[in-house]
């Protein structure tokens, strides 16, 4: 080395070396740690290509499955990145156990002061990792109904039946009400008048849902028959008939619309009385026991 550098005294040919060897170390470490973020980058992308090929192309899971690498592809990230960074600082001197010490001191505080965004984050994974919300899922979530539009660790996107947007922390979410999964029915309430007969009612809505289920624009929405629960409760001036059909995820409130402007019709057609209030007059009784009879004007026709 004194060859090289003619002139220098020891100290400052050891001082070279070890800005040599600190600057060289440096290096490594930089290059070590782009050589684990393209590694890891490429298996991330890797296995979500394998989970990308077992699913439907048309399927919703791949927005789940997308989100799901975007997550795991931002954490491995700032993990190596905080590794490389804490291990150069101790090349050029500089100890990171003050750091350390520090950083757990103001975690805390942090902690305290960010509870809620740090419950978000959590409750957010979970919801991306435990399936409970895809987008474009029909959801009730912290009692707001509506589409999801986007979610992130952060919160949930909804756009509810008039338009309205609602943004929905994750960490407020507690319950979550999913009416996109698998399949769905349409739950039939239909009033019936107490004088009629709720047996040709009832066989009015077997009848109704035969039609629709050869019907083209809702044969593919309904997955089997009317499953017919019978007479759900008995009110003052109606029987309750209650059944639902299984149906496809968000196809129930379009099967249920058109049921119900079919039966109208159909109540229509056979004579079938939809209840209305009905009201008993009593006149009173005087002492003697009788009473005036009441008299109903009538409007004659000329």
């Amino acid at each position: 080395m004194s060859r090289l550098f003619p002139g220098w005294n020891e100290a400052e040919m050891n001082y070279f070396i070890l800005i040599s060897q600190t600057t060289l170390h440096i290096v490594v470490i930089l290059a070590l740690a782009w050589i684990a973020l393209h590694l890891g980058n490429k298996l991330i992308r890797v296995f979500k290509t394998y989970m990308l090929s077992r699913v439907d192309n048309n399927s919703i899971e791949l927005n789940r499955i997308e989100t799901l690498g975007n997550v795991f592809r931002y954490i491995f990230s700032v993990v190596i990145t905080i590794v490389a960074g804490m291990l150069m600082l101790s090349e050029v001197g500089i100890s990171i156990a003050p750091i350390l010490a520090t950083a757990g001191v103001a975690g805390i505080a942090i902690g305290f002061g960010a509870q809620s965004l740090i419950k978000d984050y959590f409750n957010g994974f979970f919801l991306l990792l435990e399936d409970q919300i895809r987008q474009g899922d029909v959801v009730t979530v912290a009692n707001i109904g509506g589409l999801v539009e986007e979610i992130t660790l952060r919160h949930v996107r909804l756009r509810d039946y008039d338009g309205n947007v609602h943004y929905i922390p994750n960490g407020v979410i507690t319950t979550v009400t999913n009416m996109s999964r698998d399949y769905a029915f349409s739950v039939i309430d239909v009033r019936v008048a107490n004088r009629q007969n709720v047996d040709e009612a009832m066989q009015l809505m077997h009848d109704i849902a035969q039609k629709l289920r050869e019907h083209p624009t809702f044969k593919d929405k309904i997955i089997d028959d009317l499953e017919m629960a019978g007479v759900e409760k008995l009110e003052d001036t109606a029987s309750i008939v209650r059944a639902r059909i299984k149906v496809k995820p968000l196809a129930q409130w379009d099967v249920k619309r058109e049921f119900l402007r079919l039966l109208k019709m159909a109540f229509e057609d056979h004579h079938i009385e939809f209840p209305y209030p009905h009201m008993v007059m009593y006149p009173g009784q005087d002492k003697a026991g009788s009473a005036q009879p009441v008299h109903i004007a009538q409007e004659t026709g000329k």
